[in-house]
C-alpha cells in the first residue's frame, strides 16, 4: 500500500509562483500513521476537529491552492489534505479512517464506496488526460509515443492504481490502431510499478527512469519533457468528489464539495491543467470507457 502526503494549515505561506508552500510531511509508513500525523499537525485537543479531505495524488497542487482559498472564505474551518493513490484512500475509508471528503481519480473507487454506503452521491469534479514524460536529456530518444519500445527503464502505475490502469488502456488502444504486439513490447520495458502518479514523476525527475505515463497536469509542473499520446489512444480520467457518510463535519464537507464545483473552484482546477467541461460535454467527450467503472 502506498505512502501518503498530509498537508495541514501550514500551507498558507507563499511558495514558488505564489502557490502555497507545501510543508506537509511525506510518510513511508501505512496511511493510518499519516492520519494520526494529520491530527497532530491540525487542531489541538481542545480545538475543533479539522476537515479532512482525502484526494488523489494528482490533485496535490490544485487542492493545496484550493485549501488556502477555502480557509480564507471559511476561517473557522481548518483543512487537512491527505493525498495518496485513489485505491489506497478507498481502502482506508473502508477501514474506518476519519475522512470527511473523498476525491478520486477513478470512478470505480468512488462507486465501490457508494455501493457500500460509505459515500453520498458524488459529483463530477474534473477530467484529465495522459502523456508520456521523459527526462530533459531524453537518454532513450523518445520523441513520439511509438518510441516507448526504445525505453530501457519504463515505469508505470501498478495495475490497480488509476494512472496504471489508464496507461494500460492506452497501450491496448494504440495496439488496436497500430502494429501488433506493441502493448506487450512496451510492457516488457517496465522496470518498476508505483502506487501513485507522483512516485512515477519522481522516478523520471531523478533520472531513474527513461519514461513514464502520467497525467498531463503532473507533467506541466515538473522539470521533464512531455510526449503526447495520440488522440485516438488517449483516455479521459474522470474525477469524482463526494462527502463521506458518517462524518461529523457534514456542513463543512458540503461546503468544500460545493466550493470545488463552483466557478471559482473550476477556474482554479483549469489553471492547474484539469479539464472542466460541463457534465454534458464531459459525457460526450469521455474516452475512458467502462473499464474504470
Amino acid at each position: 500500500m502506498g505512502a501518503a502526503v498530509v498537508v495541514g494549515r501550514g500551507t498558507r505561506g507563499p511558495g514558488a509562483g505564489g502557490l502555497p508552500r507545501p510543508v506537509g510531511r511525506a510518510f513511508s509508513a501505512w496511511l493510518p500513521a499519516a492520519i494520526l500525523a494529520a491530527g497532530a499537525c491540525g487542531s489541538t485537543e481542545s480545538g475543533p476537529e479539522p476537515l479532512r479531505v482525502f484526494a488523489a495524488s494528482s490533485l496535490t497542487d490544485a487542492f493545496g491552492e484550493m485549501a488556502v482559498a477555502f480557509e480564507r472564505l471559511h476561517p473557522e474551518t481548518e483543512v487537512v489534505l491527505v493525498f495518496a493513490g485513489s485505491q489506497v484512500l478507498r481502502a482506508q475509508i473502508e477501514r474506518g479512517a476519519p475522512a470527511d471528503v473523498f476525491a478520486s481519480a477513478d470512478p470505480g473507487q468512488m462507486k465501490a464506496l457508494q455501493r457500500a454506503g460509505l459515500v453520498a452521491e458524488p459529483q463530477l469534479l474534473a477530467g484529465n488526460e495522459l502523456v508520456v514524460i521523459v527526462p530533459p536529456s531524453n537518454p532513450a530518444g523518445i520523441e513520439r509515443f511509438g518510441d516507448l519500445v526504445r525505453a530501457e527503464r519504463l515505469v508505470l502505475g501498478s495495475p490497480g492504481v488509476p494512472v496504471g490502469s489508464y496507461a494500460r488502456e492506452i497501450l491496448r488502444r494504440a495496439e488496436a490502431g497500430g502494429p501488433p504486439g506493441f502493448a506487450e513490447a512496451v510492457l516488457g520495458r517496465v522496470v518498476s510499478q508505483e502506487s501513485n502518479v507522483r512516485q512515477l514523476r519522481a522516478k523520471v525527475e531523478m533520472g531513474e527512469a527513461d519514461a513514464a505515463i502520467v497525467y498531463r497536469t503532473d507533467a506541466a509542473t515538473a522539470p521533464v519533457r512531455a510526449v503526447a499520446v495520440p488522440a485516438g489512444a488517449n483516455v479521459r480520467a474522470r474525477y469524482l468528489i463526494g462527502v463521506v457518510k458518517g462524518t461529523r463535519k457534514t456542513e463543512a464537507a458540503g461546503r468544500w464539495v460545493g466550493f470545488a464545483a463552483s466557478s471559482q473552484g473550476r477556474d482554479l482546477l483549469s489553471r492547474h491543467g484539469f479539464i472542466t467541461d460541463s457534465p454534458a460535454d464531459f459525457v460526450a467527450n469521455d474516452n475512458a470507457g467502462a473499464r474504470h467503472e
